[in-house]
């Protein structure tokens, strides 16, 4: 086994993901004006097609094809295929913007001792799956049965907050990063 082997590597977070598209132009509109993902610098010093962008504490890296005919075409939405999940405050409200949006997607749903979990499932324009849910109402649980902490929502898009008093405004802070 691989753990026998000195332990697992010294990671910190994960960074970033890349995603090969056909067209640079439909990836970056599709994860900006739906996602809601924000583009950054990337190195002048690449000699291929590609944006860079950030949101939610994670970064999404496009790379343009070298070969965009050939290309596996969409398949159909399957929940068990590779995909990328996002949290959000409120699936109904993601529901009624993709159906305005005219992007196909499917529900699906998670119960675990009286927990649910609510799931919508959609591709990019490449195929590549993405999935919004609440999945924080399930706690994340070691096989040892000890808690773990997990790293709540993170967003460079402001979210309007109410007045408090400044101690309760660190606590906050710290909780929407890492709880």
């Amino acid at each position: 086994m691989l753990g026998d082997k000195g332990g697992a590597l010294p990671l910190a977070s994960l960074n970033h993901i890349s995603v090969v598209c056909r067209s640079l132009v439909r990836s970056l509109d599709f994860y900006q004006n739906v996602l809601g993902f924000l583009p950054v610098r990337r190195p002048g010093s690449f000699d291929f097609d590609g944006a860079w962008l950030f949101n939610y504490g994670i970064g999404i890296h496009l790379l343009q094809s070298e070969d965009p005919e050939n290309m596996p075409k969409k398949r159909e939405i399957n929940p068990k295929d590779n995909h990328i999940s996002f949290q959000c405050e409120s699936l109904a409200l993601v529901e009624k913007q993709l159906k305005e949006m005219g992007i196909p997607y499917i529900q699906s749903g998670v119960e675990e001792g009286g927990i649910y979990v609510d799931q919508l499932f959609f591709h990019d324009p490449d195929g590549f799956m993405i999935e919004i849910c609440n999945c924080d109402n399930l706690p994340v649980i070691s096989l040892s049965g000890e808690p773990i902490m997990a790293c709540k929502r993170v967003s460079l898009i402001p979210q309007p907050q109410q007045q408090q008093p400044p101690q309760q405004q660190q606590q906050q802070q710290h909780q929407e990063s890492c709880a």
